[in-house]
């Protein structure tokens, strides 16, 4: 990085430092104004990069003008204009084309086929202080100082001196930064937006140059813009845009560990969980996914046997004696096993639903409060005297998906999502005494009832436990992921996820997958009698049938598509991903 030196203080009035700084002038031809192919390639050959970068843009073939910007992004490699080759590789526009341009820049070795070193500042610095009035720098008490000024110039693609901005991970530059930031305007990414726009094509582009500089998305790419819910889908073949839009702000590490808005608590959409639909939407034959947590077939039988034989020895009514009584239960029962099929188990969009699914038991369980309106299976059995207690049976309740529809454009420009996104469904199953489980494809009116409420009140759940909000996001993006699918919107612009859609290319971060989960059982005593319930379930995720031809409504007016056209920002920067 080229830097320069900034001192302040008294220097020594016969002594002068001076710097030289040469110019120099380019005279282009006028008879090469609009060069062909073969005259920019002598441009190229010649280091010649602004000339040929401006000749580029006479060429109408779109293929042929990627394919010479290629050609300047590797040249300028080779010279060890890194920063100049990225960014000219930015500016193709077929993303294979740029893809392929990269790779090749990848192989060029850091710093091109030679240049000059990094400039020995040290040892300039130690030069002056101990020559140029030594007592008076800051390292002695003195009132100068001198440093390397962390900025310098470089010369753009396009020929043009700008000052080089440097990266500072610094904690007091990056609050600076913060302080910095607009309060308003659409450049603040923190500020809140009743409708942020990003269009995962610029988005991948941007990812894209960044990987290639050896640099990891930044925060604001990671969390999409503080996205937090998807609402529209918008396709904008012309310009190659393929738009995700819904609410947005800023954002903060909440309670649970999750990101959550700053301003509602609720947890916001995340470019990884992104990715991995994209990818498992593109590949899957049914585009189905799911999660199950089943209790296993010999602690069932241990549970029914032992429940049998500790019926004739009361709970202990102490605390101490109900705590010990229900740790063998528990112990009786077990570990449930944990199965995610269709999702690699690793990811995060596969622990979501695991966590969401379990904890969603304890509510059922009366193991982790609910909200108003929703009590939990125990509390809400009523015995009348002499009314025998219900049999132990596997409550299941799974999760599943909950829209209204999918409402189209005429043209199927412009998509929109409604609906609450989750809802729960229940099943009561019969137990043998060998611990099978027989499924009755019937739900009794209490397990019906919690199945019910927890819909119902999703939303305060979401509200209290953002688990379940980003249970939703991960439903969110799923269905969007399948119209992206069913409606080939990927193919409308022109996009081929050679970034995102690589594995090899970018990596999404990976944990360790869930396999056992201590068993959700829980008991109540009511009327002397001892009620014991055990919990089985988990998620299905089914978009498919909601993006069908058949399944998507169109809107009959022109709302939809006057909303897509009011969301189009002209004059975008190459580099802008997101706007509102």
């Amino acid at each position: 990085m080229s830097k320069r030196l900034a001192c302040r203080g008294r220097l020594a009035p016969a002594m002068l430092v001076g710097f030289l700084v040469a110019a120099c002038v380019l005279v282009v031809p006028a008879e090469a104004q609009n060069p062909g192919p073969a005259a920019i390639r002598a441009q190229i050959a010649a280091g010649e990069f602004a000339p040929a970068l401006a000749a580029v843009q006479g060429i109408a073939n779109p293929q042929a003008r990627d394919g010479l910007l290629g050609e300047i992004a590797q040249a300028q490699a080779q010279a060890g204009l890194q920063d100049q080759s990225l960014h000219t590789a930015g500016t193709i526009g077929d993303d294979r084309s740029r893809a392929q341009a990269l790779q090749q820049i990848a192989a060029v070795p850091v710093g091109g086929q030679g240049g000059a070193g990094q400039a020995d500042f040290d040892s300039l610095i130690d030069l002056i202080t101990s020559t140029v009035q030594p007592t008076t720098w800051d390292d002695v008490g003195g009132p100068g100082s001198i440093a390397p000024f962390p900025t310098g110039v470089y010369v753009d693609p396009q020929g043009i001196l700008r000052a080089r901005q440097s990266e500072e991970s610094d904690s007091a530059l990056a609050s600076l930064h913060d302080a910095s930031a607009p309060k308003g305007g659409q450049e603040n990414v923190r500020q809140a937006s009743p409708l942020r726009m990003i269009s995962l094509t610029r988005l991948e582009k941007e990812i894209q140059l960044r990987l290639a500089a050896g640099r990891k998305p930044t925060d604001e790419m990671l969390v999409l813009a503080g996205l937090q819910r998807i609402q529209y889908v918008f396709v904008y073949p012309q310009s190659g845009d393929l738009v995700i839009a819904g609410p947005a702000g800023n954002w903060k590490t909440g309670d649970e560990n999750l990101i959550v808005s700053s301003d509602t608590g609720r947890p916001v959409v995340r470019l990884d969980d992104l990715v991995v639909l994209l990818r498992y939407m593109g590949s899957s034959r049914d585009m189905t996914f799911r999660c199950l947590i089943t209790p296993r077939k010999e602690g069932l039988a241990r549970v029914k046997a032992w429940q049998e034989n500790s019926a004739k020895h009361p709970i202990q009514g102490t605390p101490a004696g109900r705590k010990a009584w229900l740790e063998q239960l528990r112990a009786q029962l077990g570990l449930q096993d944990i199965e995610v099929s269709g999702l690699d188990p690793r990811t995060r969009a596969a622990r979501v639903i695991v966590e969401a699914d379990y904890r969603m038991k304890l509510v059922a369980m009366g193991l982790e409060s609910g909200v108003p309106g929703v009590q939990s299976y125990l509390a809400s059995i009523k015995l009348r005297p002499g009314e025998q207690a219900p049999a132990m049976s596997v409550l299941r309740w799974w999760f599943v998906l909950n829209y209204d529809a999918v409402r189209a454009s005429r043209d199927h420009t412009a998509f929109e999502i409604r609906g609450q996104g989750v809802k729960v469904e229940s099943e009561n199953e019969r137990l043998t005494a060998e611990g099978g489980r027989i499924h009755t494809g019937q739900s009794d009116e209490l397990t019906s009832k919690f199945a019910r409420s927890f819909t119902e009140n999703f939303q305060a759940l979401c509200d209290k436990y953002p688990i379940y909000g980003e249970l939703r996001n991960v439903c969110d993006v799923a269905l969007v992921a399948s119209l992206v699918r069913e409606e080939d919107l990927a193919g409308k612009v022109g996009w081929h996820m050679t970034c995102v859609g690589n594995p090899a290319a970018y990596r999404v971060e990976l944990g360790p997958a869930p396999k056992t989960v201590q068993s959700v059982a829980n008991y109540r005593v009511v009327n002397q009698k001892t009620i014991i319930a055990g919990v089985s379930g988990g998620v299905r995720v089914d978009p498919h049938r909601l993006v069908t031809q058949q399944a998507v409504q169109v809107d009959g007016g022109q709302r939809l598509s006057g909303q897509r056209s009011a969301v189009v920002r002209p004059g975008l920067a190459n580099d802008a991903w997101w706007w509102d």
